[in-house]
């Protein structure tokens, strides 16, 4: 059986959509539409009690895989792959999600200053009948920041949105030292690992 034409991306994030098409793929958005559709996407990213990060980084993939095969039903569109993926911040067994306002945003930072923490991205890839899933597991270090730093990055407006409140690609890239797995995987979509599971459609 030939590969596909094209495979949907369920995801709004630029970042993803940019990596994907590095990798020479072609694809269609398949995101929630504005409202109660899209408010029911960001719901799925609530962390459970006691949830390990990833434990949860692979749950909410799989149900952002779910909600995509919903919304292509729905909306009666072509049948073809979509992928999904989703990345989450951890120090220890503590998750570090998208902050809700600057304060949390500052307390995220300033737990992330001057030491290493994880980050974890989950990618599931699913047709009619099957699914592929894969999780990059990567560490970064961030020299100390100070607390005018922080208050400049909160300025730009950068965290919001981005889990640990950070965006490796922007900004703060300055201020970390070190890195150990994958740059694309920390900014959204590991790529080797994506590949891998493009290949498997073939």
């Amino acid at each position: 059986m030939p590969p596909p034409d094209f495979i949907y991306l369920a995801s709004q994030s630029p970042r993803r959509r940019q990596l994907l098409e590095q990798l020479g793929v072609r694809l269609e958005l398949l995101v929630p539409a504005p409202g109660a559709e899209a408010a029911a996407a960001e719901a799925l990213e609530a962390v459970l009690p006691g949830e390990l990060p990833a434990a949860y980084v692979q749950r909410v993939t799989a149900l952002k895989l779910r909600g995509a095969r919903t919304r292509l039903r729905a909306r009666g569109l072509p049948d073809a792959p979509i992928l999904c993926s989703d990345t989450t911040v951890a120090i220890g067994r503590r998750i570090l999600g998208k902050p809700d306002d600057a304060d949390e945003a500052r307390a995220m930072l300033g737990a992330l200053s001057g030491r290493s923490h994880r980050v974890l991205t989950a990618v599931a890839l699913g047709t009619a009948r099957r699914k592929w899933v894969a999780l990059n597991v990567s560490r970064v270090w961030f020299a100390p920041l100070s607390a005018q730093v922080i208050d400049d990055y909160i300025a730009s407006g950068e965290p919001f949105g981005k889990a640990g409140a950070y965006a490796i690609q922007g900004r703060i890239a300055g201020w970390i030292s070190r890195i150990d797995g994958s740059h694309s995987g920390i900014m959204g979509l590991p790529l080797f690992e994506t590949a891998g599971l493009l290949r498997a459609l073939r």
